[in-house]
Order: structure tokens, then C-alpha cells, then sequence
């Protein structure tokens, strides 16, 4: 299983009457984060597949683009960058590269950090939020990237990333100007929703691979007893601080849910709304599921009992392929001990395969030059964890 080098982050934001006025951050330190890249691959996967309409030509694409840049390792290794590639492409497709990155490694660092695993309408983007959501998040403005649903509350995840041609690949000093300005913004949207809680993941791609910043407030119950064990360097206790200027005239956020998509919740409101939301979600994650689960041709063979249908897609836009992906969609849910999958990805071995299942949504990666894993090792390695 790949990593990649995290340096953490906690923030204290000091409040006044017009709102957040001053944010304060001390590094807890550094460690390597384990990434898997089919989980990578999984997540952006998922967030095309709950969209209403789905062109799965496109989706193969996006998932062949981005195997095309990035590079992982059959065991354990650092997630790599094909810098040449990627300094070659257009802007658009470098922030695309980065994005879908970043999303993929905010989401390894929720469960190493937080210890989040997926449960059904368990994450939502913001870009494509179900119905049952949008009346309770403001629709301009300034949005967070995913939402997790912790046991302790809705947690909302914002992913960043930007190719560094730098040697020293963590910048240096106490936060870039562009790290500051997120800051700034995601920390009014929190006041704005009732000090929703938040954090963001800030990647950094290059030629010494993939690097993150992780930046957690300090002031949120829904953060408490993070899974630190990982972390091998200290940080420097000194503390950063910067103040937040106020604009003219404070924007105030006064969400107008379109009539058809706004759910009623009689006797919640605030956070317990947010939960129930998400809660309802449920259904609308299955049916987009059943719909891609008829869309594939594919039989691959069964796992516990289940048939899964999907096929093998190719890393090769570039040219010649480095990886290939397996995406395969369950008929119904298996549910596998998440935990122990976390742990397996985190010690795998050249001689295990790099795969992940998140509700019905099942990925393989491989490197080209091997022969393809054939459907009994790939199903008796995940029902390891059942």
C-alpha cells in the first residue's frame, strides 16, 4: 500500500461579533499516511455514480485519466506524481489531476484521523449534494468539498491541491498565503452554519511524490480523540497566528431551498437536522447503485453469495498503461469489517492485492506488468475481513 508524507495541523479560531477574526495553528507533527490507491480510485468512482445521470464512458475516462498521472505501489511505497506528464497538461487537467488526489487522500486521512467508515449516505459532496440535504446548506458561496457523517456529527472536508516545484516539498514557515485565505473563508462558512464542523487536507503534488497538509480546528467536538499513533516527528510547538480581514459588509446566509428537494424535519433543527438528513439519504444511494449495477454487461463472479458485475480499465492515456483498475458493482451490499480493511491496506505486502470495497462499489488495482488477479483470489482476499 502506498503512503504519503502528512504534517498536521491544529487551529484555534478566535470569534468576534462580526464573525471569525483571528486564527491561530500549532503543527502537531508529521508522519507517513497510508493511501490506498483503489480506495483513491473508489471515492471518485462513488461520487460520479450518485449523480442522477451517469455517462459511463466518462467515467472510465476520469478513472483512466487519473491513473494515468499518479503512481502507486504494489506494496508499501510513496504515492509518486508523472511530473513531466503533468507540467505538460493543461491547467485545467493538472487541477483536475489535483483535485481528485486530494479528495482521495482526505478521505484516508478522515479514516486514519477520525476513524469515519462508510455507512449508507455516509458521504455526499458538496457539488452534488441529494436532495434531502439541500435545504439545510446554503447554496453560493463559499462550500466545503465532502461531508462525513462521525459518530460524533457531520463533518465537513475540504480538499485542495496545487503541483510544487520546490525540492523541499512541505513549504516552509507558517502557512502559504493561499492556505491562509481558506482558512479564513471555511472558517466563516463554519459561523455561518451554526460552527459546523470542518477541516481541510491541502495536497501538494511533486517530484518527491505527494505530500499533505492537515489542518484540523481545535474547537470541535465532532474531532475529539484523534487516532494520532501514526505521527513519528513533532512539530514545532510555536504557533502561527494571522487575523481575518473583515469585509464591507458581512455576507449573511440566508439558504432558499428549491421547493422540490426541501425535506421536512419536524422537531430537529441545526445539527440533529443535518444528521437526520443524512440518515434519509439511504434510499437515494441505493437506487443510484441498482442503476449502475443494470448498466454493467460484465458477470465477474460472486463474493459471499452476491454477483458483482464491472471489468478492467486501463491507466493508458498517456500511452502505455502502469496501472489498470477493476470497478465492480455489488447486486446488494456485503458488509466487510472496515477496520480490518484499513489495517490490511495499511500492511499490504507485494503478494496482496490493493482492494477496497465501500458499500456496493468494489476496486482493484494492479500494476500492467503482471498477469490480472483472477476472481477467487480477489474475492477470498476481501471475505479475509467479513
Amino acid at each position: 500500500m502506498s503512503t504519503v508524507r502528512a504534517r498536521v495541523w491544529r487551529f484555534t479560531i478566535e470569534k468576534g461579533k462580526a464573525g471569525a477574526e483571528a486564527v491561530q495553528a500549532v503543527e502537531i507533527g508529521q508522519g507517513p499516511l497510508p493511501v490506498s490507491l483503489a480506495a483513491l480510485v473508489n471515492v471518485n468512482a462513488l461520487a460520479c455514480d450518485l449523480r442522477k445521470t451517469v455517462d459511463q464512458r466518462v467515467r472510465d475516462h476520469e478513472i483512466s485519466l487519473l491513473l494515468s498521472y499518479i503512481l502507486g505501489h504494489q506494496g508499501k511505497g510513496p504515492l509518486g506524481v508523472e511530473c513531466s506528464a503533468l507540467d505538460a497538461s493543461a491547467g485545467h487537467i493538472q487541477r483536475f489531476v489535483s483535485e481528485c488526489t486530494g479528495l482521495g487522500v482526505m478521505s484516508a486521512a478522515s479514516e486514519v484521523l477520525f476513524d469515519w467508515t462508510h455507512t449508507a449516505g455516509g458521504l455526499s459532496s458538496f457539488d452534488r449534494l441529494p436532495g434531502k440535504l439541500r435545504g439545510v446548506y446554503a447554496k453560493t458561496g463559499v462550500r466545503p468539498d465532502l461531508l462525513y457523517d462521525l459518530a460524533a456529527g457531520p463533518v465537513a472536508g475540504e480538499a485542495r491541491g496545487r503541483r510544487r516545484r520546490a525540492k523541499q516539498m512541505f513549504p516552509a514557515g507558517k502557512g502559504t498565503p493561499e492556505q491562509r485565505k481558506r482558512l479564513e473563508k471555511l472558517a466563516q462558512w463554519s459561523i455561518d452554519h451554526g460552527d459546523h464542523a470542518y477541516f481541510m487536507s491541502w495536497v501538494w503534488l511533486g517530484p518527491g511524490g505527494v505530500y499533505v497538509d492537515i489542518f484540523l480546528p481545535d474547537h470541535s467536538a465532532a474531532l475529539k480523540g484523534l487516532k494520532t499513533g501514526w505521527i513519528e516527528v513533532p512539530g514545532d510547538p510555536k504557533p502561527w497566528q494571522f487575523r481575518v480581514p473583515r469585509p464591507d459588509r458581512r455576507r449573511v446566509v440566508d439558504p432558499v431551498p428549491d421547493e422540490d428537494f426541501v425535506v421536512t424535519l419536524p422537531g430537529v433543527s441545526g445539527k440533529a437536522a443535518t444528521r437526520e438528513a443524512i440518515r434519509q439519504v439511504g434510499p437515494a444511494v441505493e437506487e443510484a447503485m441498482n442503476r449502475a449495477f443494470e448498466r454493467e454487461e460484465n458477470q465477474l463472479g460472486t463474493l459471499a453469495g452476491v454477483p458483482v458485475r464491472g471489468r478492467w480499465i486501463r491507466g493508458d492515456v498517456l500511452g502505455e498503461a502502469r496501472h489498470e483498475v477493476l470497478l465492480g458493482v455489488l447486486g446488494e451490499r456485503v458488509e466487510l469489517d472496515r477496520r480490518a480493511q484499513r489495517e490490511r491496506l495499511a500492511s499490504l505486502t507485494g503478494d496482496r492485492l490493493d482492494t477496497y470495497l465501500d458499500g456496493r462499489l468494489l476496486t482493484a488495482v494492479r500494476p500492467i506488468d503482471g498477469p490480472r488477479p483472477e476472481w477467487d483470489r480477489i474475492s477470498a482476499e476481501l471475505l479475509e475481513l467479513s
